[in-house]
């Protein structure tokens, strides 16, 4: 397969004084949106044992806010990196690269990853980071939830480019999903997908279910139903959705709808 796009990425930067303070950000108990256009250089943060990196934290675990993951885009200079990102012993996590290239080793094992290229990194897998060039990654994190007869997967990487489309069904491919993970493979209890959208497809339905939502907007235009809501949203967008918030969307043109999306799978619901 051949790559079908380049990637939105943070802006940076900041708006002129002259700009309007009228925005498309929203945060709500059942939904938030944070605009492209807010991911400026005055709200990145700065995190412990990273060179050359800033970082927008778009989600974190929060009283009224998102519950299982983290979602954090880095920005890392040239030769920047970490040699131990990940401290919580807990943590499982997935890369994205949207641009530049980066190396990074697993144990004894040394991948290097450009544009569309995806980790998937297990806990306790004591995995560093090195960019060649200046790069942007995704980083969303989540703690693996153990399950009887289950061991943490094993890490693997893979590039999209190389990941088909998987049709959702009585649409005749005008909406479709890459997975890096198959469905039915229970030892994974989240997926970082990509969904595609082509010019005028939509989500025909309110979806309504369990898991938990975050969206990255890679390309595109939409137009999306959040809890009642109709919200636009375009690349370089991220939304939060609760569990259950009901959801939907009509994809604009000219160009295909694009977008990366974390959900929490595969697991009995705790009831403590």
């Amino acid at each position: 397969m051949t790559r079908m796009t380049s990637y939105a990425i943070p802006p940076g930067g900041l708006p002129g004084q002259s700009e309007l303070l009228t925005g498309r950000a929203i945060f709500t108990d059942a939904y938030a949106v944070i605009p492209r256009g807010t991911m400026r250089d005055i709200v990145t943060s700065f995190l412990p044992g990273w060179r050359g990196t800033r970082a927008w934290i778009l989600a974190r675990p929060l009283s009224g806010f998102a519950e299982t993951f983290s979602w954090i885009v880095l920005d890392v200079a040239a030769r920047g990196g970490a040699d131990e990102p990940e401290t919580d012993s807990g943590a499982e996590a997935a890369l994205f690269v949207a641009s530049g290239r980066i190396e990074i080793e697993v144990g004894d094992e040394r991948h290097v990853l450009g544009p569309g290229g995806y980790a998937y990194l297990p806990p306790q897998s004591g995995w560093s980071l090195r960019a060649e060039a200046q790069s942007v990654v995704h980083w969303v994190r989540k703690r693996w939830q153990s399950a009887p007869g289950y061991a943490p997967p094993e890490h693997f990487v893979a590039d999209e480019a190389e990941v088909p489309p998987d049709p959702m069904p009585d649409t005749e491919g005008r909406w479709a999903t890459q997975r890096f993970v198959a469905p039915d493979d229970l030892a994974h209890d989240m997926h970082l997908n990509i969904v595609t959208f082509q010019p005028g497809a939509v989500i025909p339905f309110a979806e309504t279910h369990v898991m938990e939502h975050g969206i990255y907007v890679l390309q595109g235009k939409a137009v999306y139903r959040l809890n009642g809501d109709w919200v636009e949203v375009e690349a370089g967008d991220f939304l939060w959705l609760r569990a259950f918030c009901p959801q939907a969307c009509y994809a604009g043109g000219p160009e295909p709808f694009r977008y990366l999306l974390y959900k929490d799978v595969n697991r009995l619901p705790s009831l403590g």
